[in-house]
C-alpha cells in the first residue's frame, strides 16, 4: 500500500511539473478562411477602441451601466448617417458602444429583429492610416461593407469589414 501511495505521489509530481512547464507559443491561426498576409509597413493595427452592443431599449441599457454598474456613460447621440443612436460606456481601457436603431431601415433594427434581447454587434479597432489599411485589405481580398470611409461616432473616419472575411465578426476600423 505504501509503495502504491509513493508511486501515485511520484506520478502526481511528474504531472504537476509538466503542468508548470510553459507550452511553446503557437504562431499559426486556424480558420476556415484562406490565410492572408500580415499588415504591410504602410499601416499598423492599434488598440481596441470599443465593443458595440445592440440594445432594444437605449434608456434601460444606459441606466444599467450607469446606475447598477456605476460606469461613466455619455449622453445619447443620434447618428442619422449610420441609422443609429449611440451611448458610450467608458471602461477606462476601452469603451462599450450601446447602439439603438434610428428608424425601421436601420441596420441595427434588422439585427434586433433577429436578436430580440440585443447582443454584441461589432468590435472597433484603431488603425494609424485607414486609407492605406483599406487599400491593403482589398488587395488581400477582404471586403468592406461600403466603398468609402465614413465619419463615425467619434468624428473620425471608419470602415466596416465584411464578417464573412473576418472569422464571422463584424470589424470596424477607425482612424486613430
Amino acid at each position: 500500500m505504501a509503495r502504491a501511495l509513493a508511486a501515485g505521489a511520484a506520478n502526481a509530481r511528474g504531472l504537476f511539473s509538466r503542468l508548470q512547464t510553459p507550452l511553446p507559443a503557437l504562431r499559426a491561426f486556424s480558420t476556415s478562411q484562406p490565410s492572408h498576409d500580415v499588415a504591410g509597413p504602410v499601416w499598423n493595427l492599434g488598440r481596441l477602441n470599443h465593443v458595440a452592443i445592440a440594445v432594444p431599449d437605449l434608456e434601460k441599457a444606459t441606466a444599467f451601466y450607469k446606475n447598477v454598474l456605476g460606469a461613466q456613460v455619455s449622453e445619447a447621440v443620434p447618428l442619422p448617417d449610420h441609422g443609429v443612436s449611440v451611448v458610450f460606456v467608458n471602461l477606462g481601457n476601452t469603451k462599450m458602444e450601446l447602439l439603438h436603431p434610428l428608424g425601421s431601415d436601420s441596420p441595427i433594427a434588422g439585427f434586433l429583429q433577429k436578436n430580440k434581447a440585443g447582443g454584441m454587434h461589432h468590435v472597433c479597432i484603431e488603425v494609424d492610416n485607414i486609407n492605406e489599411a483599406l487599400m491593403d485589405l482589398k488587395k488581400k481580398k477582404i471586403r468592406s461593407l461600403s466603398e468609402e470611409v465614413k465619419i463615425g461616432a467619434h468624428g473620425k473616419p471608419v470602415i466596416f469589414l465584411h464578417p464573412k472575411d473576418c472569422g464571422g465578426v463584424l470589424v470596424e476600423l477607425e482612424q486613430a
